[in-house]
């Protein structure tokens, strides 16, 4: 497995600040509170849609990782991932964990500090795009309409959005993001794709306190 870094795209912004003073503990937040299994199980079970040999995919707002690292123990066939994020110590945090891990993957791993309103990919540039927790610290339609932009047509898109709760709320003061009724994602998302499903991750899953899964196809 190939892993490229890219740390010169895009200057940051007050979300990317944040993370990067609280990258450790968000890091060890999500090692321990078992949104990894969540999402690897739910993977599992969309792992069936089809992707063509030597898949383009962008994990947009990576984070320190998990939604890279579910993916990788997910596909089998060789692809490629490209996984951004604006917090430069959160993608150095995911090289080093992708690194650690003792699997010889066959992808090639590109990580790149990049703003999901200004991707610097060409269009129709990704056959899967994921995107969990990126879209809350941005405009919806700006955010969909860039995400659609690189995706080919045909393409999916698995969009886990935070959904409001008295858990949510909490987590908005602590990060500074905004949630979005599920009828606004709802709504904005049809702008540019046919929803394919909408999953409620079991409420005693600790991923289910929060998020739940939108998976699209682009028009």
């Amino acid at each position: 497995m190939n892993i490229n870094g890219s740390m010169t795209v895009q200057s940051g912004n007050g979300a990317a600040s944040l993370y990067d003073r609280i990258t450790h503990l968000y890091d060890l937040t999500f090692k321990f509170n078992g949104y990894a299994r969540s999402m690897k199980r739910y993977l599992r079970r969309i792992a069936p849609l089809t992707l063509p040999d030597d898949a383009r995919i962008l994990d947009a707002g990576c984070g320190t990782g998990l939604l890279t690292l579910s993916l990788l123990r997910v596909i089998d066939r060789p692809a490629r991932i490209t996984a951004v994020d604006l917090s430069s110590q959160s993608l150095v945090k995911a090289q080093q964990a992708v690194r650690e891990t003792a699997t010889a993957w066959p992808h090639v791993l590109d990580f790149t500090r990049a703003n999901v309103l200004s991707l610097p990919f060409a269009d129709e540039s990704f056959d899967l795009i994921m995107t969990s927790g990126a879209l809350e610290y941005v405009p919806l339609s700006d955010g969909f309409r860039e995400l659609a932009r690189v995706l080919r047509p045909g393409g999916h898109m698995l969009h886990l959005p935070v959904k409001p709760s008295p858990a949510s709320r909490l987590l908005e003061l602590l990060f500074r993001f905004k949630t979005h009724s599920p009828r606004e994602v709802d709504q904005h998302t049809r702008r540019h794709f046919h929803i394919i499903e909408r999953y409620r991750f079991p409420p005693l899953h600790p991923i289910g306190w929060t998020k739940i899964a939108v998976l699209a196809r682009k028009k």
